[in-house]
């Protein structure tokens, strides 16, 4: 059933995903960039804030008191940060230079990577958030256990459920 055809019966084919649903290549890289960037909007405000929050750490007045472990996670942190923004903001910036160029399929399959990238980076700077605040408050006990669990907590929620659901599905 074309545009037309479904236009006139008064009913909106929204089974996009369905194997009978035909869409020309053009719609797919739209639907696909579009969801793309609308998944972004969700990650950017955490790393953002996460972001934000590291910046205004070191003018603290404690933080001239952190170990050089503390120090160590902090700047590695930071730069997990700064890279997860980078990464998840930088499917925008190449749509907006180049969607001119008629190459959307190239941007969606770069953004993909991209977002993927920027998310991986994003949970391990939330994990080094963890380990440097914990270990701040905590034994190294603590501090180890608390980061273990976050970090399969992304491990778990972020990939390994939505990869066997690929893997299973296939």
């Amino acid at each position: 059933m074309d545009a037309s055809e479904r236009q006139n019966t008064g009913r909106e084919d929204t089974g996009r995903e369905d194997p009978g649903h035909e869409e020309t290549e053009k719609e797919r890289l739209d639907r696909n960039l579009e969801q793309l960037l609308g998944e972004l909007r969700v990650a950017l405000p955490g790393v953002q804030v996460l972001f934000a929050f590291l910046l205004v750490v070191p003018f603290n007045q404690r933080f001239a008191d952190i170990t050089s472990f503390q120090q160590t996670v902090y700047f590695v942190t930071l730069l997990c940060a700064t890279a997860a923004c980078a990464c998840l903001i930088a499917p925008t910036a190449h749509h907006r230079l180049e969607f001119r160029g008629r190459d959307k399929e190239r941007i969606v399959f770069g953004g993909n990577r991209l977002a993927i990238a920027g998310l991986t980076l994003l949970a391990t700077a939330m994990t080094g958030a963890i380990t440097l605040v914990t270990d701040f408050l905590y034994s190294s006990t603590t501090t180890a256990i608390a980061a273990g669990l976050v970090a399969l907590l992304f491990a778990l929620l972020w990939y390994a459920i939505p990869i066997r659901r690929l893997l299973q599905r296939d």
